[in-house]
């Protein structure tokens, strides 16, 4: 052993655990293995979007088979009740908490993140999302709503912004290459953890549930220790590469396109750039549109096709029997589920081909294409074109899910790598709004139709979707605006190798691969993916059994 050997021992003993300095990657390590721990966190915190698998169980926690109502009852008085069940709207702010805590805890603790690194961020994230979870098991066994807002939407809501942002920076560095698909293929899983998540939340809570109980306390634990296990996996699987490393044979891409830089922003300075305000403003109006028709997808399946779904072209929604309803709600069931396949896939899809045709131009397929199917959406509905409802609809999602796989390498070719972890956790108030503006207008324009006396059919969401249109128009308009940053906003070199300094081969400023090449699918690779492909493919594999009733 050499001296230069004992003095790294040394100094990784004197290292915390979840400490940045002790996750630098050594020579033969393959980034390959980075990319699943990624996955193994998304999937988990990916459950937020299937939440609402619990809501119609938890408003018959008390009554069992049907909900003990009680008509005077508030928002205010819901949150401390121990004597009457809670409605499905008290139970719908934990989803909104989680959004709202998502964006707000990203832009927060962004900056931390990159100081601390991925490791800290996944742990944390694991304690909190899981921590909530239970906390939310014990407002559901005492029968206290404030108790699940407090532990799912809040304390979750944190563990979810911290486990979104883990990865991207990390992964960014380890695939300037392949910026957009790296990326993708983590965040991909954030949109596949519902498909997962929801059908285990019903087989767990099928089991568990009695006489007394509606399973879903118990399915709770059960499902914080399994994801428990599975975040602190990905958490202690994070590697950085050293400061200065590149692939093996790689020089970056200065002279292939001006909108790629190879400097880097300094966080205090990316908000006071108009490109960073540009950039989130696309991010919000794609995901405003998105999100609205994730919010309502059943019903306007439902209320559009009506009787159709099932062989009665000419019945109406109003006209249809219980029997009937619940048979088309199975069938628009499947239609989420599907929507669901394309939010997942469109995001290792869009982010792969932005590593083609840059950033800048996939978002302009994104509002192009969107304004075209949210236009010729009532068009198709009028026809009674089922499929080609659906098909419009699977693009529009598909692109929804691009739109966040795509953001982070957007803002890596305009700001840097540096602080690119930091600056994606700021953008993401964005998501925040957005899930607030999105349902919101949606669900108003819904109901403002409804009370003008418009009946459920295609005339109930025509303006809808033309609003929607308009709402890509803008963001069309804004991602036409995005150019490079002036050379007045970035660091220097000296500015850099000082914000490096604790990693090895950062003060003099030398590149290369530090004996650590582009890797490969080996064997250990191959068990990494497989931990986190087989409970991904089961879950693909239940959605597309659900699906097959909507074209059966």
């Amino acid at each position: 052993m050499t001296a230069a050997d004992t003095d790294t021992t040394g100094d990784l003993a004197e290292l915390g655990l979840l400490d940045r300095e002790r996750i630098i990657a050594k020579p033969g390590f393959n980034r390959w293995l980075v990319p699943p721990a990624a996955l193994a966190i998304h999937l988990c915190i990916g459950m937020a979007y299937g939440f609402s698998v619990f809501w119609l169980p938890l408003s018959k926690s008390l009554g069992i088979t049907a909900s003990t109502a009680c008509p005077d009852l508030t928002l205010a008085s819901a949150l401390f009740t121990t004597i009457c069940d809670w409605r499905v709207a008290d139970l719908g702010w934990i989803y909104t908490l989680f959004f709202v805590l998502l964006g707000c805890s990203a832009a927060i603790w962004g900056g931390w993140l990159e100081r601390s690194g991925p490791r800290k961020a996944g742990f944390v994230s694991a304690c909190c999302w899981c921590g909530g979870i239970l906390v939310a098991a014990l407002g559901v066994m005492t029968h206290q709503l404030w108790l699940m807002w407090l532990g799912a939407g809040v304390i979750g809501g944190i563990g979810l912004g911290l486990g979104y942002i883990s990865p991207v920076s990390t992964l960014i560095k380890w695939f300037p290459d392949r910026r957009g698909m790296a990326t993708g293929m983590a965040i991909m899983g954030f949109g596949g953890g519902a498909m997962i998540g929801a059908p285990l939340a019903n087989l767990l809570m099928n089991h568990f549930k009695t006489d007394t109980s509606v399973g879903v306390w118990q399915t709770f634990i059960v499902m914080a220790i399994i994801y428990f296990g599975f975040m602190m996996g990905g958490a202690f699987g994070y590697r950085i590469p050293p400061a200065g490393w590149r692939p093996e044979g790689w020089t970056a891409p200065a002279a292939k396109s001006a909108m790629i830089t190879t400097k880097h922003v300094h966080l205090r300075d990316a908000h006071r750039t108009k490109q960073f305000w540009l950039i989130w403003a696309v991010l919000c109006l794609n995901v405003s549109a998105g999100i609205g028709v994730i919010g309502m997808a059943s019903p306007m399946l439902q209320e559009i096709f009506a009787g159709s779904l099932i062989g009665l072209p000419d019945v109406g929604f109003a006209q249809l029997d219980a029997a009937q309803k619940a048979s088309i709600a199975t069938i628009a069931a499947g239609f989420a589920g599907l929507l669901s396949l394309f939010n997942i896939g469109g995001r290792f899809f869009w982010a792969s081909l932005s590593d083609r045709i840059g950033r800048k131009n996939t978002y302009y397929c994104f509002f192009i294409l969107g304004i075209a199917l949210y236009a010729l959406a009532p068009t198709f509905a009028g026809m009674g074109n089922k499929a080609l409802f659906v098909l419009a609809f699977a693009i529009i999602l598909s692109m929804y899910g691009g739109g966040f796989s795509t953001i982070p390498a957007y803002l890596a070719d305009i700001f840097g790598t540096q602080f690119v972890g930091a600056i994606h956790g700021r953008l993401l108030t964005a998501w925040a709004t957005a899930g607030i503006v999105g349902p919101v207008v949606v669900n108003y324009i819904r109901e403002a139709q409804i009370a003008a006396g418009v009946a459920p059919g295609p005339a109930l969401y025509t303006g809808t979707m033309y609003i929607l249109a308009g709402m890509l128009a803008l963001g069309l308009f804004a991602n036409a605006l995005v150019r490079p940053l002036a050379s007045k906003w970035f660091m220097s070199d000296e500015e850099v190798a000082a914000l490096q300094a604790k990693s090895a081969a950062a003060s003099i400023g030398p590149t290369g691969s530090f004996g650590i090449g582009k890797g490969g699918f080996d064997a250990k690779a191959l068990l990494a993916w497989a931990v986190v492909g087989i409970p991904l493919l089961w879950g693909v594999w239940v959605t597309l059994k659900a699906t097959f009733a909507l074209f059966g």
